[in-house]
């Protein structure tokens, strides 16, 4: 069992493990210690495979790509306190 937060570099390495599994027709395993938007972005591989497009790769891409440099947390939180604005 892992303690803490994954590093950067794991997190990379757990993108590319699940990459491969959904480039090879495998589904996205519940626990990679990726986050909901890279998820998606591999979900949707997932779901076209065998006929996985560029783009999809690229969107999946700068999701991990967002993940590692904070930028998906810094737009989910903003999300989260503009909602909690209008309430």
């Amino acid at each position: 069992m892992r303690r803490g937060h994954p590093t950067k570099e794991q997190l990379q390495q757990s993108f590319e493990r699940v990459l491969a599994m959904v480039l090879s027709g495998d589904g996205v395993p519940s626990s990679s210690g990726l986050d909901p938007e890279t998820l998606d972005a591999l979900r949707g591989i997932a779901r076209a495979y065998p006929a996985v497009t560029d783009e999809l790769l690229g969107a999946a891409r700068r999701a991990i790509a967002g993940q590692l440099d904070g930028s998906n947390s810094a737009r989910w939180r903003a999300e989260r306190n503009r909602r909690l604005t209008e309430l």
